[in-house]
């Protein structure tokens, strides 16, 4: 096993991995910004490391800072967490060269998946369902792309190939705004990505968001944990998970995730992934890859009982899965709630000093927080202070406990989103299940 890892991460999820590295006996290595330097994390790891000042990109995507800290730490692996650097090509490379183990797949996967048009091409061949769309990125070639377009149908979809995040995609009702929406995102994915390729691909109306949680080792073992329903969002963003997905069968559990896992194969995947799709008319459709641990992965931990993050360093060691297929078992449901410092009716965020914290209790109720009392939630990073997730036998049972677990967080000091959460879990179309990823910003009249 591993003897020393680096966190190349903050907030819950550097929390969360120092936790599975204490479990494994695994050393701990946080590296911080000048901004970060009383984070829980920071102050249980046993070395700490500061590596810039606040700004991400002079600290936490500072690849030479972190290189040179797993240097002078004399750690093993460097585990990336989701966000800043974990799906970058580069960085893993980077960490590979200079003889660390990248706690994730390889260098070549990641630039394979990352790339929008590469990983659709992949998954066709591996027999995953995929939208109709261009079979590549667009030509230049303006009459070309209107007979692609003519061939989807509208409505279209035009999409930055290196994209991600909710950015570099536009909607197109009608061939008359059809080669200016290609020449806007083209430009827009050049400047955010640096990779100016876009593609089509047939626009849902109406659809949800289900994806589903993969392992794979070194050695040729892939299995699928099933899968979450993500719909409920906001801007592209998840605010609620839950899994298993509401209305999804049995049969269709197995059919696709058998599929992912046999990709998984296919391309040597190694470590956590997530298969994304949009979900509609009982049809599957992949959209992309997160080649690292997602946000939601507790729902998936509460309802098979297998922990990912400890799967992954186990990986990343070169150990053979310590699950089989048959062995995962779906038992109960579990949902989980993002918890912003923002304000829960502009949304805007609200960093401060939390002058009293109290965490929701009792059985099946989770929280994955890095926060205290006394804590002070800094201006420079995402808002999510924490997550909270409720597991009972059934989708009813587990929303009530949600419904309590929410009535007794208290947060004060600073704004959360608590009350949106409240309020989802007291809305009817939420309570039925299956709304889909417009249904949020509708209620909220966005």
């Amino acid at each position: 096993m591993i003897d020393k890892v680096v966190i190349a991460n903050r907030g819950e999820i550097a929390l969360r991995i120092l936790r599975a590295c204490r479990e494994l006996d695994i050393r701990t290595v946080a590296v911080h910004s000048s901004a970060d330097r009383d984070l829980k994390h920071v102050r249980l790891a046993d070395e700490t490391v500061c590596i810039g000042p606040p700004s991400s990109s002079e600290s936490y995507l500072n690849v030479p800072a972190i290189i040179a800290a797993a240097e002078v730490t004399d750690a093993v692996a460097i585990h990336p967490g989701y966000g800043f650097l974990s799906e970058n090509a580069d960085f893993a490379e980077r960490v590979e060269s200079s003889g660390f183990i990248f706690i994730g797949p390889n260098a070549g996967v990641i630039r394979l998946m990352g790339d929008k048009v590469s990983a659709i091409r992949e998954m066709k061949a591996a027999g995953v369902p995929c939208v109709p769309g261009s079979d590549g990125p667009l030509p230049e070639d303006p009459d070309e792309c209107t007979r692609i377009a003519r061939e989807i149908g509208y409505p279209i979809m035009i999409k930055a190939s290196g994209g991600g995040g909710g950015r570099g995609m536009r909607v197109v009702h009608s061939e008359a705004a059809l080669h200016n929406a290609i020449s806007m995102t083209r430009t827009e994915a050049g400047n955010a990505f640096g990779n100016p390729a876009v593609y089509m691909e047939k626009y849902l109306s109406n659809p949800r968001h289900v994806e589903f949680q993969v392992l794979a080792d070194s050695h040729g073992n892939a299995i699928h944990l099933g899968e979450r329903d993500c719909s409920m969002q906001r801007r592209h963003q998840k605010v609620v998970e839950e899994a298993p997905a509401p209305g999804i069968t049995e049969k269709q559990r197995q059919k696709i995730g058998k599929r992912c896992a046999e990709a998984c194969q296919k391309i040597g995947y190694q470590g956590a992934g997530t298969f994304e799709f949009l979900y509609e008319n009982g049809e599957f459709f992949f959209i992309e890859m997160n080649t690292r641990v997602q946000v939601e992965h507790p729902v998936t931990e509460m309802i098979t009982g297998i922990d990912i993050v400890k799967e992954q360093l186990r990986i990343a060691a070169g150990e053979r899965l310590s699950v089989s297929q048959k062995q995962v078992q779906v038992q109960g449901h579990a949902i989980e709630c993002r918890i912003n410092a923002e304000d829960p009716s502009t949304f805007m965020p609200s960093p401060g000093t939390i002058s009293l914290y109290h965490a929701p209790g009792g059985p099946g109720v989770r929280v994955d927080s890095h926060v205290y009392n006394g804590y002070k939630v800094p201006p420079y990073y995402d808002s999510m202070i924490g997550k909270l997730i409720c597991h009972s036998d059934d989708r009813d049972a587990a929303i009530a406990r949600m419904a309590g677990a929410l009535s007794e967080i208290v947060v004060e000091g600073i704004k959360t989103n608590v009350p949106l959460h409240r309020d989802i879990m007291a809305d009817a179309a939420f309570r039925q299940g299956g709304t889909d990823i417009h249904y949020l910003e509708k209620k909220l009249g966005l």
